[in-house]
């Protein structure tokens, strides 16, 4: 089993290139096969009502991805062999982007939006989608949408769209029950920043691919509300979980390579002794 491992930059890059850059560097060094960011317009993401009464909300321009860095972003993930992605959050987006993600992610806030989903969907990429939120049936309906505008395998993710979740309410079988009743592979999209939650998704639940929020230094954006990642504690996940898949070997029970030279050392069944008797000839004076 293959699981993939995609970092979720958030708005933790500050509008900064080179903080852009040491993103991708880091999540190619733990061991992640995509790195995701988010190209969102505050005034296209949020009514005027909401800009208006919400300082807070209206403040998060300054969280916004600058469309010039597409390039060298999208550049220094091949350099660097990792999947570069990015949630789209208003329509002329999908064309802004098209020309460098390896694959769209569509968020649990746009899941409703069927117009974003068949625009993303009639680009031929890939399609991730989170789940978090949604009923069931809202989640057959998309899977519908985009299978009708040509994307015929969509990744659904679990989520629990609340900034950190608790182990307590992850519902990590919803895995499988979106899998039953979509067809589609499954993956998680983590807020817990809890290990056993992590570990629980891939090895009990199946989790085809597990996103994270990642911040490199705790001086992200999005750090102090609780629900990123430090490269040190998910690359530790990361290692220990692919270990995990090498270990499971090819199922063939024979001896390993390392084994040959043990196995002369077994009991010889002629006389209940070890070594080999073939061995021990080479003790006799």
């Amino acid at each position: 089993m293959k699981v993939d491992f995609i970092a979720e930059v958030s708005s933790n890059h500050s509008a900064n290139l080179d903080r852009c850059i040491e993103f991708i560097d880091k999540s190619s060094d733990i061991g992640c096969d995509a790195v995701k960011f988010q190209l969102f317009k505050i005034n296209k993401l949020f009514s005027k009502e909401i800009l208006k009464s919400s300082k807070e909300i209206a403040d998060r321009k300054n969280w916004e991805l600058p469309i010039e860095f597409l390039e060298p972003i999208a550049k220094h993930c091949n350099k660097r062999s990792i999947r570069f992605a990015c949630t789209p959050f208003y329509l002329e987006a999908v064309d802004e982007l098209l020309p460098y993600v390896s694959f769209f992610k569509i968020a649990s806030y746009e899941l409703l939006w069927d117009d974003l989903l068949a625009a993303c969907a009639n680009t031929g990429k890939d399609i991730v989608i989170s789940t978090g939120m949604a009923t069931i049936d809202e989640i057959q309906h998309a899977v519908k949408v985009l299978k009708e505008n040509g994307c015929d395998k969509p990744l659904l993710m679990h989520c629990v769209s609340n900034y950190p979740s608790s182990y307590a309410e992850v519902n990590l079988s919803s895995i499988q029950t979106i899998r039953d009743l979509t067809d589609c592979e499954v993956g998680w999209s983590d807020h817990s920043v809890d290990p056993a939650v992590m570990y629980r998704a891939i090895h009990k639940w199946g989790a085809r691919a597990v996103e994270f929020h990642l911040d490199l230094d705790g001086n992200g954006e999005e750090y102090a509300s609780g629900h990123c990642w430090l490269p040190d504690q998910i690359g530790t996940i990361i290692k220990d979980i692919n270990h995990g898949f090498i270990a499971d070997g090819d199922g063939r029970k024979r001896p390993t390579l390392s084994e040959e030279k043990e196995r002369l050392w077994r009991t010889d069944p002629s006389d209940g002794l070890r070594p080999m008797k073939l061995v021990r000839d080479n003790y006799k004076s």
